[in-house]
């Protein structure tokens, strides 16, 4: 089936972030009709929900792009639809009606813990919520997030210069402290985003834990002053500071237990030092040394990445959805064919693309090459299949399904009221954004 010769064809997309819109909008260009459903509202997923909340031009031009998918005539929205085994339809019942291919493109649902003694603890969060909730989106929105003076955030990544942000210039905290297993060569922020909180940087605590760290990076052949001054470079386009937070870095440090208080909540981490050893591979593995430290802190963020649902009702490991190891319908190497390791057997016509695919791995570019990779695997499963299901059939159940389902159920041109709406009431405000922030609020402005 090439071209636009796919017409006859219905293609389920679950997920409508950026991975599942990019994938919708090439299956439509090639004249497939696509159905995307989303647990949200609103399309975007992180690029409406995850970037940070002030980059207004970014996130606006993101969402003229997906309006454009969504408006192309082959793409029917639902909204407020959740997928799994406590949702609203199981994957199983999905499958069951007779879509030509899945596309499975709900990222990372579910949070990654280290299974510390204390997680449960009043004053730790994982970073996804704590960045859902300052974007507004619901139920986050409504939930209460306790934040103290003293903050570490564990992870030093991009997530975590992000909720650094969040803490320094709209929190305004005391303290905020990234601990990280590895060493200061193996950061993974950019200095664009670390260039928001280094102005609050303490310079010289970060020049004393460089040479505190020095010999055990030596120990493995890392440029210790290259490490210093790329994250140091930060200091050039550094944003002004607003607050007196301190911000430091805590490097070959694993944290092994969150202590708290006779009331339940935080009142320090425990810590131990690690050492750098180099694999065969020439990879370097963070070894813990036995020595620990108690560091003064009253809350806790896992800013350490995310996980697929396990009860999304796809095969799990290795906190990705299984890929068929041998794809028949493979690009450039990569599979995106889903597969049931148990039965050992590709689960037919089901792919999963994005972080579904491979979690926590890139951001909206990505996405989008992502996505156009597995409409080429689709389109080639489509050109291996003899006959595809009667789509008009797959259609009516899904309809019916969500019918009785009972739910409010979202279209796209109440999704194009909802934006408009919004963009009138930022400009009543005179306010860059506005964004409703919990779901009632949106049924009862669209007239649901």
């Amino acid at each position: 089936m090439d071209g636009r010769q796919s017409c006859d064809a219905l293609v389920l997309v679950i997920g409508a972030g950026p991975a599942g819109l990019f994938a919708a909008g090439a299956l439509a260009e090639k004249g497939i009709n696509v159905t995307l459903l989303n647990r949200d509202f609103k399309p975007g997923g992180l690029a409406e929900y995850g970037i940070y909340h002030s980059k207004h031009r970014v996130k606006s031009a993101l969402r003229k792009q997906f309006h454009k998918i969504l408006a192309m005539p082959e793409v029917a929205y639902h909204g407020n639809v959740t997928v799994g085994d406590h949702g609203d339809l199981t994957f199983a019942q999905l499958q069951e009606m007779g879509f030509s291919a899945i596309v499975v493109a709900v990222g990372a649902q579910a949070t990654k813990w280290l299974g510390l003694p204390g997680e449960h603890l009043t004053g730790v969060h994982h970073a996804k919520e704590l960045i859902y909730a300052y974007n507004d989106l619901p139920p986050f929105s409504e939930q209460s997030f306790e934040i103290g003076k003293r903050v570490a955030l564990i992870g030093v990544g991009n997530v975590m210069a992000d909720v650094a942000r969040w803490l320094v210039r709209d929190s305004k905290v005391d303290e905020v402290i990234g601990v990280a297993r590895r060493g200061p060569a193996e950061v993974k922020f950019t200095r664009q985003e670390f260039a928001h909180v280094a102005a609050n940087l303490d310079l010289q605590a970060f020049d004393q834990e460089i040479e505190r760290v020095r010999g055990r990076m030596e120990d493995v052949n890392q440029d210790v002053d290259a490490a210093k001054d790329f994250i140091l470079s930060a200091l050039k386009r550094a944003e002004p500071s607003i607050s007196d937070t301190r911000v430091s870095l805590r490097f070959l440090t694993s944290p092994i237990r969150i202590v708290g208080n006779d009331a339940g909540h935080v009142m320090g981490l425990e810590v131990e030092d690690t050492a750098l050893t180099l694999t065969d591979a020439g990879v370097t593995r963070a070894t813990r040394l036995g020595s620990t430290h108690l560091l003064d802190v009253d809350t806790v963020i896992f800013c350490i990445g995310d996980r697929v649902s396990d009860d999304f009702g796809l095969p799990v490991q290795w906190n990705s959805f299984v890929k068929h190891p041998e794809p028949c319908y493979a690009v450039n190497g990569v599979s995106f064919e889903a597969y049931d390791p148990e039965r050992g057997q590709a689960l037919e016509g089901v792919f999963v693309v994005g972080w579904a695919r491979e979690a926590s791995t890139g951001q909206v570019a990505l996405a989008r090459k992502d996505a156009f990779g597995c409409v080429s695997a689709v389109s080639a499963y489509f050109d291996a299949t003899e006959s595809l299901p009667d789509a008009e059939t797959a259609r009516e159940r899904l309809l019916a399904a969500l019918a009785e389902s009972g739910k409010p159920v979202i279209t796209k041109q109440d999704a194009f009221r909802l934006n408009e709406i919004e963009t009138e009431e930022a400009a009543r405000r005179g306010v860059d954004a506005f964004r409703f922030d919990t779901n009632a609020a949106m049924l009862e402005v669209l007239g649901l």
